[in-house]
């Protein structure tokens, strides 16, 4: 047996569903549940995070390919999300596993308040022996609140409950040097062994998979690079086969692997810094510049002088000084809207600006000094 570890499954709908999304692919389904119910008897904690709603709803509804509005979007996935669940209950009851839902949106895991209990819902979940099935509330995220797929999903929530490992099944069995399904001399590839391989990787992967989902390869590897540069080791392999689950956890070679970096936080700030490109800038004082610099200090908005671009939470901005130098990129804490409302001000005073507050602007953890400064 395997040595017990957290576990983050991450299904698509190419993998739940049949190529036209006319039929729930049930012996697929059915072995997904049943592995991961014997995972849990082995004493792996497990969650998976599951596409499917606007598919099922889809289908539901009659409808011959997927919505293209927001408000389309979230009625459909709003039909199919309850199906989905109604699925997953029937099979996990079988086997008496207890199972939550858990519906996430982008400000769940970006406002600190609200990500410290989201940690503390999934951790008191995995306690209690329940498997929570994860997905992204389309029926209320708007815009700019989306994950915009469930891959990034998956690995934001294996980030967030610091999982071992994050297996990500598609449609293939593994990675190849070019899409296998028009280049029969592609090459598989088994391993990543870096952060540099994986972006290299990145460069020449494709775009969305499938008419229906919401992914394809590229947001397999940027998943795969948020997990790994979190330290979690990262697997595609073929969502056809659940079971290959359990034989990779047992040291069987299947699927591609993706090595965990033996550094979380070096790695995640050589991500920031070189990864994400930057939506915004911010323009600090002289003291948050020596603050960031000098003391290894979060940026505050008391230190911020001017803001520029437009961003969202959980976008990488660049830190400049008043000259325009660049001083640091990091990952912000609020949007550019709300930050133009609190900028120059205590950290004391924003809650009453804006109904809600984060301390730091740019926490230190996510923010990487430029080379030329170290």
């Amino acid at each position: 047996m395997s040595v017990a570890s957290t576990i983050v499954v991450k299904i698509g709908t190419s993998s739940l569903t049949s190529t036209d999304v006319s039929q729930v692919a049930l012996s697929t389904v059915a072995n997904l549940v049943e592995t991961l119910c014997t995972l849990r008897q082995q004493g792996h904690q497990v969650v998976l995070v599951s596409s499917g709603a606007v598919g099922i709803g889809a289908r539901r509804l009659n409808l011959v390919e997927r919505p293209k509005t927001i408000a389309m979007k979230q009625a459909v996935a709003a039909v199919g999300q309850g199906r989905l669940m109604r699925i997953y209950d029937d099979l996990f009851s079988v086997l008496r596993q207890p199972i939550a839902q858990v519906l996430l949106t982008r400000s769940d895991l970006a406002q600190r308040s609200r990500y410290i209990n989201s940690y503390r819902t999934f951790r008191q979940l995995l306690r209690l022996g329940v498997i929570p099935i994860v997905n992204e509330n389309d029926t209320v995220a708007v815009e700019e609140l989306k994950f915009g797929d469930n891959d990034t999903l998956s690995a934001l929530v294996a980030s967030l409950i610091r999982a071992d490992w994050l297996f990500l099944l598609t449609d293939v069995d593994r990675l190849y040097s070019a899409d296998p399904r028009s280049h029969p001399e592609a090459q598989p590839i088994h391993t990543i062994d870096s952060l540099a391989d994986l972006t290299a990787l990145k460069a020449v992967a494709g775009g969305q998979g499938s008419q229906w989902g919401t992914g394809g390869m590229l947001t397999k590897l940027e998943a795969a690079q948020i997990a790994t540069t979190a330290g979690i080791r990262t697997v595609i392999t073929d969502g056809r086969q659940p079971g290959n689950i359990a034989k990779i956890l047992a040291g069987e070679a299947i699927g591609t692997q993706f090595a965990p970096h033996p550094n979380p936080s070096q790695a995640r700030k050589h991500w920031i810094a070189t990864g994400p490109a930057p939506s915004g800038r911010l323009y600090l004082d002289a003291g948050a510049v020596q603050a960031i610099i000098s003391a290894g200090k979060s940026l505050l908005a008391a230190g911020i002088t001017h803001v520029e671009g437009s961003f969202q939470p959980q976008d990488t901005v660049v830190l400049c000084t008043p000259d325009q130098q660049e001083v640091a990129r990091g990952i912000v804490n609020y949007s550019d809207q709300d930050l133009r409302q609190i900028l120059g001000r205590q950290s004391h005073e924003i809650p009453k600006i804006l109904g809600y507050g984060s301390a730091t602007v740019v926490h230190r953890d996510n923010l990487a000094i430029s080379q030329s400064l170290v």
